[in-house]
Parts: structure tokens; C-alpha cells; sequence
């Protein structure tokens, strides 16, 4: 069961990671609707984390299955990168959501700042 539950662990994990990437994705390409959907689904991740203390709900499931505490007992991730997800992944989305609004502000001004 354990495996059952890491894998569906990374698999959650890599698409909120696909998220994180499709704001700096989207914006580039200017579809901003597509960007801001992105910002909102990780955004209910980050609800989720909140309500549960900064820990993924899956995190408690897995522990019922096994004894090991170890960063990534309950995802197939490097243990060094299970240790700085949040730090890493939380400032990556929070660097897309300035890029988005800085895009968004010069394309809605006409882009006027950025030509000069």
C-alpha cells in the first residue's frame, strides 16, 4: 500500500509542479486566462497545506503504512529535495504569479514602460 501511496504522492506532486511551470508558460506566450488557472489549482494546494499544517495529506496515510520518517518516506523524490520542496516550489510559484502580474500590467498598459 505504501508504494500505492508514494506513487500517487509523486504523481499529485508533479502536477502541481506543472502548474508551477505553466505560469511561466502561459505568460510568456501571453495567455494569461491559462496562467491564472494554473495560479488558482495551486493555490488550492496551498489552501490544503494550511488546513493541514503544512503537510500534504497524503504524508499522514503513508505514515500509517511504515515507521520510516526519512524527507521522502511517502514520495519518490531525492531525499534532499523532498526536504526543500516547499521552500523551492513555494518560491517558484510565488516568482510566476510577479512575472504574470508584471507581463499582464505592461501588456495592459499598452506596453508603453517596456518600449520606453
Amino acid at each position: 500500500m505504501l508504494v500505492v501511496i508514494r506513487l500517487a504522492h509523486t504523481i499529485v506532486w508533479a502536477l502541481f509542479v506543472a502548474c508551477i511551470a505553466g505560469i511561466y508558460l502561459f505568460t510568456a506566450q501571453g495567455r494569461f486566462a491559462a496562467a491564472l488557472a494554473c495560479v488558482g489549482i495551486v493555490l488550492v494546494e496551498v489552501a490544503v497545506l494550511l488546513l493541514n499544517r503544512m503537510r500534504c495529506p497524503l504524508t499522514a496515510v503513508a505514515a500509517r503504512y511504515t515507521d520510516d520518517r526519512a524527507e521522502n518516506f511517502d514520495i519518490y523524490l531525492p531525499r534532499w529535495l523532498a526536504r526543500h520542496n516547499q521552500v523551492i516550489f513555494g518560491t517558484l510559484y510565488l516568482l510566476g504569479i510577479a512575472y504574470a502580474a508584471a507581463k499582464w500590467a505592461l501588456q495592459a498598459g499598452g506596453g508603453a514602460a517596456a518600449t520606453g
